[in-house]
């Protein structure tokens, strides 16, 4: 996996603004700039300028049609997301297992042994 992708789509990925586009690209299919632009409350300019970021990441894809520019969402790249993200996963479920262990052993460790009096009340009674 390369780092400097798996770096250019999570930082595309981590503002809120390039989320929602995603997010809409993906429900809502391809869509023109303009149309885009028109469900946030920001210029078009800077809608653009999140769309470049995208873009960068290859999270989107631009197709011109005369003088219409149509964004469409590009969801593989994210799988490199996914593997990263899954190996983080791994090795944390490796390490709370270990931890589960340790902690299973240390319970062992202090059980009464069968010398203890169970069950019974300080006063010698159930």
């Amino acid at each position: 996996m390369d780092d400097e992708t798996l770096s250019r789509i999570l930082k595309a990925a981590g503002d809120t603004t390039r989320r929602r586009i995603l997010t809409l690209l993906v429900q809502e299919g391809a869509l023109r700039v303009t149309a885009l632009a028109a469900h946030f409350d920001m210029s078009l300019n800077s809608v653009s300028k999140h769309i470049k970021v995208l873009e960068e990441a290859g999270l989107v894809t631009r197709r011109t049609v005369g003088r219409e520019h149509f964004i469409a969402a590009e969801l593989e790249p994210l799988k490199v997301t996914e593997a990263w993200f899954g190996d983080l996963k791994s090795i944390w479920e490796l390490r709370l297992e270990a931890l589960e262990e340790l902690l299973v052993a240390k319970d062992d460790d202090n059980a009464p042994t069968g010398n203890a009096r169970s069950g019974t009340a300080r006063n010698g009674t159930a």
